[in-house]
């Protein structure tokens, strides 16, 4: 929505959304001149290209194109521009970015689609997510992605506000520089004057041919220090808009009511109880769902009750069914995903080691519930709602309604967590159509059951491990045989739609396997002989983005799996893995720096410890537990200790606290946060049967960030694949017992 010019714009309002008005643009001849800058700005602000606004009053504002859901985008990729510009980080801000091809995530996009983009002729691959505007949240790729082009944003800015403070001076430019918030020139930095006062007229001038020249030294630098979050004070008092906090004149709250898993459709609803009902408004059908909306979102949730919708679903999904369905692709004949060396000449001849793992459904279980509140005016729908894929929500709901993506605005909004679950668009389709048939404002919030009942689950796996050692215990072959869903595939079909699911569908043939279904399952380990082969297994469930994917279980294959070797070659474990690393010195620096930390006691009987170790997005982690069984056999963690090589790192607060997160994360999903399934409905409807960790569950943590100049690697999902081994391999020293499933069960 706009906002009056003449009105101040806060960092509290910037923190939900800028200003439209009348400003500057920077012709900015580095850029792609094909797309254009579409940033609004208020009475007074500059825009200096698509990532950076400055104010009269010397605000900057930064535009974020991923959305912020905890792992701290907000201000990770601030203090990117705000380093190389020069600025004082108290007049930061932050505002969503708009959609544009500028903002697109071709990282992203290649680990959740690759399979689908590798359909694409090679010339036009990397180009396919820039030229569709595909802006995604995934991956751990927000500074992989966007470093290089906010800095560049902030050393443009930089060279535009010096010539203009050189050219009002009489001076050279290249004599100026940039410190808290001002331009300086003389040795002893007595000329000076604010960005404010400069904006305008830097907004006027043109970059000089070349290389743009960036900030050297180490004076008054921010990134690599743990500057404030920016989100965190509006989070603090409360006055942070998510997508539930949105009001409109006339506005109408709905709860929704979905169909069970599988083929679904809605068969009878009790309209008269819902109508009786006081409060309520309007009652929506559709084949797969039924909707009230009411004054009051518990009004609306008490009437979608009170209906008790019959649908009638065709297949049934329930455990049995899953574990029959795995067991099956893994008698079957698999897929190969990953070859290294003779895998068949390395077990010729040879005894082998054998081991097979399981992991159930896992739930997202985010604190936020499924939000969206929806405006249809004027031919236009309006939405607000967390999002980590603004243009396929956008144009899901374009869909939902029959009309074109031009007639849709879409304001993404801050997340109260999200673990993947914000990249399904069904809200979106569903708020769309409620705001078209009532022809009024809606704000559509699930259940915290429906949250559970129509949750898009990390996926059950199987996998059976097959090894042969050689002398002084080496790894003389090594296959890893993973049976879960063509999750790649369904995923693409789920969030891209229309054409390009038909296309999918019809390109892949049903045999070849599935690389985002088995990623990180090759080890990092130097094996000669190494297979990987994906069993697709059809388990009814639809496909979801789970924080970590596929590392989240096969690691969990991988690292117990090497402990249980480590046994049968009478090595310690902890030197068995650094024995076989090679020349990845990293990871071998993350297990030594654990074992020092946490005093490693060789993993022997009654220790109560283990280890693990992994590698993803260009990071480095290893980890160690102790755990043992608790008096009411349930399992207790007492302590994690880990060391992470994530490279060059830009807050290290951000990266611990992405770390701690995500161990506990991880340790959430080892001992529960999933659920089974009986006739195509989970077990789990809400918190209290997931078996989260609580306050009082939680162990000590100790975390240590390796000093690294390398690029930066992905950080927000990097802690979570290695908790559980971890945890399970100091079960196996506290009891004797192997534990190859998950969750945890003591």
């Amino acid at each position: 929505m706009a906002e009056p010019t003449t009105r101040r714009i806060t960092r509290r309002r910037l923190l939900i959304g800028g200003g439209a008005g009348v400003g500057l643009i920077v012709a900015w001849g580095l850029w792609p001149r094909r797309y254009g800058v579409n940033l609004a700005a208020a009475e007074g602000e500059s825009i200096f290209g698509p990532y950076l606004k400055i104010g009269a009053d010397g605000q900057v504002t930064v535009a974020v194109p991923q959305a912020e859901h905890g792992q701290g985008v907000y201000t990770a990729l601030p203090q990117i521009v705000a380093d190389e510009l020069g600025a004082d980080w108290r007049t930061v801000a932050v505002e969503a970015a708009p959609i544009n091809p500028l903002y697109a995530n071709p990282l992203a996009a290649g680990i959740l689609f690759g399979d689908a983009l590798a359909l694409l002729p090679a010339a036009t691959r990397a180009a396919h997510a820039e030229r569709t505007a595909l802006m995604l949240t995934a991956g751990s790729t927000s500074i992989r992605r966007f470093e290089a082009p906010l800095r560049e944003a902030g050393a443009a800015a930089r060279v535009l506000l010096c010539k203009a403070a050189a050219r009002a001076w009489g001076g050279d430019w290249r004599s100026c520089g940039t410190a808290d918030g001002f331009v300086v020139m003389g040795e002893r930095r007595e000329r000076r004057e604010r960005f404010g006062v400069l904006a305008a007229a830097a907004a006027g001038e043109s970059l000089p041919g070349g290389e743009l020249p960036y900030r050297v030294g180490d004076e008054k630098r921010l990134v690599g220090t743990a500057q404030p979050r920016l989100d965190a004070p509006a989070k603090v008092d409360g006055s942070a808009t998510f997508a539930a906090d949105v009001r409109k004149p006339g506005m109408v709250f709905a709860s929704i009511r979905q169909g069970p898993i599988g083929d679904t459709r809605l068969l009878s609803i009790d309209k008269a109880a819902a109508d009786a009902v006081p409060g309520v408004v309007s009652v929506v059908e559709t084949d797969r769902w039924v909707a009230a909306a009411a004054t009051t979102w518990w009004a609306a949730n008490r009437a979608v009750d009170a209906m008790a919708p019959r649908f009638e679903t065709h297949g049934l999904v329930d455990d049995a069914s899953i574990a029959t369905a795995l067991d099956t692709a893994l008698s079957g004949e698999g897929a190969r995903v990953h070859e290294a060396g003779d895998i068949d000449a390395a077990f010729t001849g040879g005894r082998t080691q054998t081991a097979t793992y399981r992991v159930a459904a896992a739930l997202h279980g985010a604190i936020e519930p499924t939000s969206a509140t929806a405006d249809w005016s004027d031919g236009t729908l309006t939405l607000w709602m967390p999002t980590q894929a603004p243009t396929l929500a956008r144009a899901a709901a374009a869909r939902a309604i029959g009309i074109a993506e031009s007639q849709v605005v879409l304001h993404p909004t801050i997340a109260g967590g999200s673990f993947g679950a914000n990249l399904d668009h069904r809200v979106a389709e569903q708020a769309a159509v409620l705001a078209r048939k009532l022809e009024k404002s809606v704000q559509l919030t699930w259940s915290r059951g429906e949250d559970c009942l129509a949750d898009r689950y990390r996926a059950p796996a199987a996998a059976r491990m097959t090894a042969r050692l050689g002398r002084g215990g080496t790894i003389l072959g090594w296959r890893a045989q993973v049976a879960a869903p063509r999750t790649g595939r369904d995923l693409a079909r789920l969030l891209l739609g229309g054409d390009v699911a038909a296309s999918l569908a019809m390109a892949l043939p049903g045999d070849r396997g599935d690389a985002l279904a088995t990623d990180g399952a090759v080890p990092p380990y130097s094996i000669p002989n190494l297979a990987v082969d994906h069993h697709p297994a059809d388990l009814g469930l639809p496909a979801g983005w789970w924080r970590s994917g596929a590392h989240s279980y096969t690691a969990f294959f991988t690292e117990c799996f090497l402990d249980e070797l480590a046994g049968f070659a009478g090595m310690e474990a902890h030197s068995f893995r650094i024995a076989m690393l090679g020349g990845d010195v990293a990871l071998a620096r993350c297990l030594s720096t654990v074992a020092t930390m946490g005093g490693w006691q060789g993993g022997v009987p009654g220790s109560a410890q283990g280890i693990a170790c992994h590698r993803m997005r260009g990071s480095a982690i290893a980890c160690m537990a102790e755990a043992h069984i608790g008096d009411n056999q349930r399992v207790k963690v007492d302590r994690l200790v880990v060391a992470v090589d994530c490279g060059r790192v830009i807050n290290p607060d951000l990266v611990r606290q992405q770390i701690e997160g995500g161990l506990l994360f991880g340790m959430a999903m080892a001992t529960g946060a999933s659920t089974g399934f009986a006739a195509n409905l989970p077990d789990v409807r809400g918190f209290g049967g997931m078996n989260l960790p609580r306050l009082a569950d939680c162990p000590e943590i100790m975390i240590e960030i390796i000093d690294s100049d390398a690029d930066p690697g992905g950080v927000s999902e990097l802690a979570v694949p290695v908790v559980a081994p971890a945890i399970a391999n100091a079960l196996h020293t506290a009891t004797g017992r192997r534990y190859r499933s998950l969750p945890l069960l003591g």
